[in-house]
């Protein structure tokens, strides 16, 4: 909690100053503890130094004197009793290799990041466990960060092998507002919350060619049974699909304009390209290069997940959201439900 030291040795560090990393920075900070954000841009640092504001990503939310933001990585890891990527996956790596011996051997790294690295096909937690050398927590669940910096009721998973670790992070991120939920299987939270967003693209493309709430009703549940049989192949446990980190939130993204990943899919079904797309926003949307890795790790497991594929060609091959319906919608006819 609050204590006298300076905030060059912070008791939180969160890595990673968008949206997602400032809102929970800005939470701990709020609940008294001395939390240090990480930037790699310093016209953002200076922001929430200056005018206790990140305007860039997170505007009109006051953050708390508790709070201080830096450039430095060695300044934000290096006392840090517990150490919060809200990094992009694809950037996870390279942000923090060179830096991890820099970290207290006792720090705990919890990441918050959502996706599947391209290449290796490792999940955020698997990346900063590698570089750690150590067991890594997971966040993850329906929550928007506008919406947990307005104090909106919030309830996520936390998912760490260790009962007793998962029990200390339980009570740090806990507030009035921000329920946490315990689990012990990172790897189901990890695919529940990475694989979410390639089927909020295509929820989003449903919009942008003015479908149903029919159409909607069956991609979500279909696109929970890919998320299903990818993560399962993986090592993933089946029940955690159904909780807040799989079934919660793939419901909160494929539903709502604020989800970034939804609003690709809507400007894609209205005819813009992703190229396009990608040109005009700021913000990461990470369902875009996490389609690429899913498909290709449901390849290597012989997963079948038609979904995903409709989405990586029309991504990355151009083919037109209307012509990828058709060709989900007139696949050969099969059971529901393999096992019958």
């Amino acid at each position: 909690m609050r204590n006298n030291s300076s905030f060059n040795q912070p008791y939180i560090s969160v890595i990673g100053a968008g949206s997602w990393g400032t809102a929970l920075a800005s939470m701990l900070g709020k609940k008294g503890y001395d939390v240090m954000l990480w930037a790699f841009e310093q016209d953002v640092v200076d922001q929430i130094n200056k005018t206790r504001m990140n305007s860039t990503y997170l505007p009109g939310v006051i953050l708390p004197d508790s709070l201080t933001a830096t450039t430095s990585l060695q300044s934000a890891v290096s006392q840090a009793r517990f150490i919060l990527s809200v990094v992009p996956t694809q950037h996870i790596r390279r942000v923090f290799e060179g830096i991890s011996s820099a970290a207290r051997k006792d720090a705990v790294v919890i990441s918050a990041s959502k996706g599947i690295e391209i290449n290796t096909l490792l999940t955020p937690s698997a990346i900063l466990g590698s570089i750690f050398n150590r067991q890594v927590a997971v966040i993850s669940g329906p929550s928007f960060s506008s919406e947990v910096s307005a104090g909106q009721p919030t309830a996520v998973t936390l998912a760490v092998k260790d009962k007793k670790t998962g029990l200390i992070l339980q009570e740090i991120f806990n507030t009035e507002t921000f329920r946490v939920y315990t689990h012990d299987d990172t790897i189901g939270a990890e695919f529940g919350g990475a694989l979410k967003n390639v089927i909020a693209i295509a929820s989003g493309i449903t919009a942008g060619l003015g479908l149903g709430r029919s159409a909607l009703a069956a991609l979500i549940t279909r696109g929970l049974s890919e998320i299903i049989r990818l993560g399962v192949k993986s090592g993933a446990k089946e029940i955690t699909f159904s909780g807040l980190s799989g079934l919660g939130d793939l419901v909160l993204t494929c539903t709502s304009s604020l989800s970034r990943n939804y609003s690709v899919g809507v400007r894609l079904g209205q005819g813009e390209t992703l190229d396009e797309i990608i040109k005009s926003t700021r913000s990461v949307a990470e369902g875009v290069p996490t389609t690429m890795s899913a498909r290709e790790l449901a390849q290597k497991l012989s997963v079948e997940m038609p979904i995903v594929e409709q989405i990586y060609q029309t991504l990355y091959n151009n083919k037109p959201p209307r012509e990828a319906l058709k060709d989900l919608m007139t696949r050969s006819l099969k059971s529901e439900f393999n096992a019958y």
